[in-house]
This record gives structure tokens, sequence and C-alpha cells, in this order.
């Protein structure tokens, strides 16, 4: 009558969530699975699984996580543990800590940036081994320090 088989999941750390357009929410999410945001979050997202912002989407506050894909927008603190991905119509400002990063051009990353190179941590605190660039790719307005090991 009952089994113990249970159906395998397929993303890691369950099923992933989604925020769709024209939704606005105040607060903060944590979960293990991914996140996609295509409407508005004022809070903080922490997941051990990828965010990704959609072109409409836009996030104001914290957002840690191992990977994330931007196309829309974010303003706040963003920690990614591997690789962020910046398509050409995202819109970054504050500050970001990350293993890799991505610009497409034509994205807007207005954004202290530290950087963890490999063996590295992220870390929120800027060193004196950092140093400052502006750089332009295409249209994209990039600025901020960085620390490449």
């Amino acid at each position: 009558m009952f089994s113990d088989n249970k159906r395998p999941m397929n993303e890691i750390g369950g099923q992933p969530n989604r925020i769709e357009k024209n939704t606005k929410i105040k607060g903060d999410i944590v979960s293990e699975a991914d996140f996609r945001i295509d409407g508005k979050l004022d809070g903080n997202v922490k997941t051990s699984g990828k965010v990704v912002i959609g072109k409409d989407g836009y996030i104001h506050g914290k957002v840690e996580c191992v990977n994330a894909d931007i196309e829309g927008s974010f303003n706040g603190e963003l920690l990614v543990s591997d690789l962020l991905s910046l398509k050409s119509s995202a819109v970054i400002e504050g500050t970001v800590s990350v293993n890799k990063l991505a610009v497409e051009p034509g994205a807007t990353f207005n954004a202290s940036c530290s950087m963890k190179g490999k063996g590295g941590s992220l870390s929120s605190k800027p060193s004196a081994s950092q140093g400052s660039f502006k750089s332009s790719l295409g249209n994209s307005n990039v600025g901020g320090t960085a620390k490449a090991s």
C-alpha cells in the first residue's frame, strides 16, 4: 500500500522557484533551490542554487548564491560564490563579491566589485592589493574596484 520509493528530484535542492512579472514581494527568501525573479523583490535572497533576474525583474537587497544570471536590475549587495553573468540589459548598482564575472556589451555595472581567485575566499571588505578600473565594454558602463588573484 505504501511505498518507500520517492520520485527523484531533477534539481539539486528541489524544484526551482519563480516570482512572476507583476508580482511584488517585500521580505526575505531562503531556499536551497534555484530562483527566478521576473517581478520585484524588496528584501534578501539566500540560496545554495542559482538566482536569475529576468529582463523585467528587480531586486533591492542582499543576494547570496552560487551562480547568478542577470538581465534585469539589481541594487544592493550581491555575493556570488562562482559565476555572475550580466546580460546586455542588466543594470547593477551596489557592491559585488564574485569568483568569476562575465559582462555582455551594453550592461550597466556601477558597483564596487571584489573578485576571489582560485583558492581564495569571498570577502566584502576590500584588501590593500585591490586596484581600481574603469572600462567600457561596448555601451557598458563599468566602474569599481576589482581584485584578481
